[in-house]
Protein backbone atom coordinates (compact mmCIF):
# COMPACT_ATOMS: atom_id res chain seq x y z
CA UNK A 1 0.00 0.00 0.00
CA UNK A 2 1.20 3.42 -0.72
CA UNK A 3 -0.47 6.69 0.10
CA UNK A 4 -0.16 9.93 -2.21
CA UNK A 5 -1.19 13.46 -1.30
CA UNK A 6 -3.00 14.59 -4.14
CA UNK A 7 -4.73 18.03 -5.06
CA UNK A 8 -7.21 19.31 -7.57
CA UNK A 9 -7.58 22.43 -9.58
CA UNK A 10 -9.43 24.11 -7.25
CA UNK A 11 -6.53 23.92 -4.66
CA UNK A 12 -7.68 21.36 -2.33
CA UNK A 13 -5.27 18.78 -0.67
CA UNK A 14 -6.36 15.08 0.45
CA UNK A 15 -4.27 11.71 0.83
CA UNK A 16 -5.81 8.27 -0.47
CA UNK A 17 -4.27 5.06 -0.07
CA UNK A 18 -3.47 3.00 -3.35
CA UNK A 19 -2.14 -0.73 -3.58
CA UNK A 20 0.83 0.43 -6.04
CA UNK A 21 1.78 3.18 -8.52
CA UNK A 22 -0.07 0.90 -11.26
CA UNK A 23 -2.94 1.39 -9.27
CA UNK A 24 -2.42 4.96 -9.26
CA UNK A 25 -2.44 5.34 -12.70
CA UNK A 26 -5.53 2.57 -13.51
CA UNK A 27 -7.37 5.26 -10.96
CA UNK A 28 -6.23 8.34 -12.18
CA UNK A 29 -7.45 7.32 -16.45
CA UNK A 30 -10.59 6.07 -14.86
CA UNK A 31 -11.00 9.50 -12.99
CA UNK A 32 -9.96 10.27 -9.70
CA UNK A 33 -12.38 13.05 -8.20
CA UNK A 34 -11.83 15.58 -5.34
CA UNK A 35 -13.71 14.67 -2.08
CA UNK A 36 -14.34 18.80 -1.19
CA UNK A 37 -15.57 19.63 -4.97
CA UNK A 38 -15.88 16.46 -6.78
CA UNK A 39 -13.56 17.97 -9.56
CA UNK A 40 -11.84 15.34 -12.01
CA UNK A 41 -8.31 17.06 -12.44
CA UNK A 42 -6.85 15.41 -9.46
CA UNK A 43 -2.76 15.42 -9.56
CA UNK A 44 -0.05 14.14 -7.06
CA UNK A 45 1.09 16.94 -4.90
CA UNK A 46 4.76 17.08 -4.38
CA UNK A 47 5.83 15.32 -1.30
CA UNK A 48 9.09 14.61 0.71
CA UNK A 49 10.18 10.80 1.07
CA UNK A 50 10.00 9.50 4.77
CA UNK A 51 13.17 8.27 5.66
CA UNK A 52 13.91 6.60 8.44
CA UNK A 53 16.89 7.43 10.72
CA UNK A 54 19.80 5.34 10.71
CA UNK A 55 20.39 3.15 13.20
CA UNK A 56 24.03 4.15 14.78
CA UNK A 57 26.69 2.12 14.77
CA UNK A 58 28.29 0.63 18.22
CA UNK A 59 31.50 2.03 19.18
CA UNK A 60 34.34 -0.14 18.01
CA UNK A 61 35.72 -2.47 21.06
CA UNK A 62 38.87 -0.70 22.58
CA UNK A 63 41.93 -3.33 22.61
CA UNK A 64 43.13 -4.18 25.69
CA UNK A 65 46.15 -6.03 27.10
CA UNK A 66 45.44 -8.83 29.68
CA UNK A 67 46.97 -7.23 32.66
CA UNK A 68 45.73 -3.60 32.44
CA UNK A 69 42.18 -3.91 31.72
CA UNK A 70 40.05 -2.68 34.13
CA UNK A 71 36.23 -4.18 32.02
CA UNK A 72 35.26 -6.97 34.63
CA UNK A 73 33.03 -8.13 31.71
CA UNK A 74 36.25 -8.55 28.99
CA UNK A 75 37.19 -11.46 28.32
CA UNK A 76 41.11 -10.54 27.88
CA UNK A 77 40.84 -9.40 31.88
CA UNK A 78 39.19 -12.59 32.48
CA UNK A 79 41.83 -14.74 30.83
CA UNK A 80 44.28 -12.68 33.29
CA UNK A 81 42.59 -13.17 36.64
Amino acid sequence: MIVYALHCACGHEFDQWFDNMADYDARKAEGLTCPSCGGTEVSKAIMAPRVGKAKAEPAPMHPCNPGGCANSLCPMAQMAS
